[in-house]
């Protein structure tokens, strides 16, 4: 799923593109995406792209008479750039948004229908589409102390609950908690008041750090190859490979279409956190420590 520091670099390439410009047309395929039912698609059209926003991982883009259209790409969800006019693709193509200039189009890989278009009308229309979280990268220590230690959860849920923080997801969580060298695990509720500060540093100067790559990387073109796994990684996406900052195995924790990536020597004091659906089956045969779970990897 796109992240905060993919959607930021997404809305700088949109900016020199888009505002200013008339939408001439809006083109939707999917009977899935179009989620709301007023204002209708073509009130759109001739009206102008005065603003680009975000509110968490969603895509705001802002009309003439207080439009707004709201684009959440979920987990498969992509925008290309292409000439004007350009074709919809048969198969991944959900929406084009016709400029101009140029074409934004919509895909989403796979089959399950998750990335979503809303249109409001209205301060209050667009509110209603704001999950709530703050701002981590303008949040003070206070600020982010307040919605981290807010309600009891690991911290791998509350850095991903949208209600608390905004734009972090399940990539970008696993780097923070590893910069902080802090258990996925831990509860909000048990942090020092170092621990705290640590992973409010590490929070902001992670996601910095990637928008500043992810900047390089694209230059003056539109972003592509926009992936939840990305070369310089520390764990997230790295499982059995070694850390780079100890060299042990990275570790991970499957549960749903979720998965959490740690290094245990740095952030679990060595032990090995229980992944449940395996745990069930291999009950108190689970390894406890890091040299157990070495102990048992293939050819070890």
């Amino acid at each position: 799923m796109p992240e905060l520091p993919d959607i930021v670099v997404y809305l700088e390439a949109l900016q020199s593109r888009v505002v200013g410009e008339r939408l001439e047309r809006l083109r939707i395929a999917s009977p899935f995406l179009l989620r709301s039912v007023d204002p209708r698609p073509e009130e759109l059209a001739g009206r102008t792209v005065r603003s680009l926003g975000r509110l968490g991982k969603r895509i705001i883009f802002g009309f003439d008479a207080d439009y707004f259209a709201i684009l959440h790409l979920m987990i498969a969800g992509r925008l290309r750039w292409k000439p004007p006019g350009a074709p919809i693709p048969a198969r991944l193509g959900l929406a084009a948004f016709d400029f101009p200039a140029g074409t934004l189009l919509l895909t989403e890989a796979g089959s399950k229908h998750r990335a979503s278009l809303y249109l409001a009308r209205g301060a209050a229309g667009l509110a209603a589409h704001d999950p709530g979280g703050i701002d981590v990268l303008a949040a003070d220590l206070a600020a982010f102390r307040g919605a981290l230690t807010r309600e009891s959860h690991t911290l791998k849920r509350a850095l991903t609950d949208p209600r608390l923080f905004s734009g972090i997801g399940n990539a970008y969580s696993d780097e923070i908690l590893h910069a902080a060298r802090l258990s996925p695990l831990k509860l909000t509720t048990q942090l020092s008041e170092q621990e705290i500060e640590r992973l409010h540093h590490a929070t902001r100067d992670t996601l910095v750090a990637w928008i500043e790559r992810l900047r390089a990387a694209t230059g003056d073109d539109f972003p592509e190859g926009v992936t939840a796994f990305r070369e310089g990684m520390a764990v997230h996406g790295r499982y059995r490979k070694p850390c780079p900052v100890c060299g042990s195995p990275v570790q991970r924790i499957r549960y749903a279409e979720n998965e959490v990536n740690y290094c245990a020597t740095c952030q679990t004091g060595g032990r090995v956190l229980a992944d449940r659906a395996l745990s069930r089956l291999l009950q108190e045969d689970w390894p406890r420590s890091l040299e157990e779970w070495e102990a048992r990897l293939p050819g070890a």
